[in-house]
């Protein structure tokens, strides 16, 4: 009897215990979710595509619903009030011509109501005629390339990074209100302008996605896609690559500024000012100082998230470049390795990104930085003559 009345009494314990921790768990939950923002809408959308989608999507979430509550009321109702403790007995027919009718008739109705609005909105979403405004957009690992076709930008070309700082990526820094999804330099459009996007690759599938603007194409290598937007409202819009295109997949996202036509002026005015201001002189020698100046800040925006502001990559899938053979070996090779890349790895293809002047300036901070003092200048005369090969 002692011994039974112990085992009870442990047994009550324990179940004491369980459940208090299970308490303990479900308050946790619930404290997490009341501090969490509860967003489980689509964006808010600026363009009459995306209202239009949004539209469709509300539509057919209530069309679901519909027939969710049906379908389990009828199976709920079957089982309380057809079951066998109130006498009710199997059927003995296999088959019924009206349900099966029924079944097959409904839905189909309901996907050919469907199809008419969703098929209107698709074709919608394909027309590109006619736009005020064409960019090609160009995926790269892990940045996106932008480049003004016509238009007052038109010849206006620069490259878009993330600009989140690594410490808020290596939990050094709380995170900012834009984590990841912040770029050095956005695309900018004027509001109310039907922008044409034409998108492409370098090296692997990418995709180039705003939801605000209900725009989501992938870019492909050696194809070139099609897709548009007119956003209605000023503003910035945030969206990040949708597709699966390696390692710091997420270290890519699409921010676009959505400006009035008198700063879109202002902004390709600045632009091309800009443009003029550093355009390259064949002629002009670099000194070292010079050329490493420029070097870190080519390296900060392309090369940094690979290997490391301190030149000691992630090994085995990023090398060090701090006493490697690669940047303390023959000038020619590091320099054939950033305008060529090399197959089978994360090292990209540099000679489509960067001008001569940026990849003589970057392989030179390279050699230069860190304990890498070869004291070595590199003239954008001998980058034009390696890639003329």
């Amino acid at each position: 009897m002692a011994r039974h009345s112990n085992n009870d009494h442990d047994s009550k314990r324990l179940r004491t215990r369980f459940t208090g921790r299970l308490f303990a768990g479900l308050l946790g939950l619930l404290s997490g979710a009341a501090n969490a923002a509860w967003e489980l809408n689509l964006q808010e959308p600026v363009t009459a595509t995306a209202r239009r989608v949004y539209e469709l999507h509300s539509l057919l979430l209530w069309v679901i619903a519909v027939i969710f509550v049906g379908v389990f009321a009828v199976v709920a109702y079957s089982l309380v009030f057809h079951r066998k403790s109130k006498g009710h007995k199997p059927a003995t027919f296999h088959d019924n011509t009206a349900v099966e009718l029924a079944w097959t008739i409904v839905p189909t109705l309901i996907l050919i109501a469907i199809a008419f609005p969703a098929t209107s909105a698709l074709v919608d979403m394909r027309d590109t005629s006619q736009p005020d405004v064409t960019v090609k957009v160009t995926g790269y690992q892990w940045k996106w390339g932008y480049e003004y076709l016509t238009g007052d930008a038109a010849g206006i070309k620069y490259m878009s990074v993330l600009s989140t700082p690594r410490d808020q990526i290596e939990n050094k820094a709380p995170k900012g209100e834009h984590y990841l999804l912040e770029v050095d330099h956005p695309l900018v459009v004027p509001v109310g302008k039907k922008v044409r996007i034409l998108t492409t690759a370098n090296d692997v599938i990418h995709n180039w996605s705003v939801p605000a603007f209900a725009v989501k194409t992938d870019a492909v290598p050696g194809f070139l896609r099609d897709t548009w937007f007119r956003a209605e409202k000023e503003g910035t819009y945030r969206g990040q690559c949708s597709e699966l295109c390696g390692k710091d997949h997420g270290f890519m996202p699409v921010v676009v500024e959505v400006v009035s036509e008198e700063k879109y002026a202002a902004w390709v005015a600045d632009q091309k000012q800009q443009m003029a201001a550093v355009a390259e002189d064949p002629n002009k020698a670099w000194t070292l100082e010079e050329q490493v100046a420029l070097g870190e800040k080519v390296y900060t925006a392309n090369c940094a998230a690979c290997h490391q502001a301190n030149g000691e990559g992630l090994p085995p899938a990023f090398p060090a470049l701090n006493g490697s053979k690669i940047a303390t070996g023959p000038q020619q090779a590091h320099l054939e390795l950033v305008i060529n890349g090399k197959p089978g790895t994360a090292m990209a293809a540099f000679g489509g990104q960067l001008s001569d002047t940026d990849i003589a300036a970057v392989v030179a901070y390279e050699r230069n930085a860190w304990t890498n003092k070869l004291g070595e200048v590199i003239q954008p005369a001998d980058v034009k003559a390696l890639r003329g090969k």
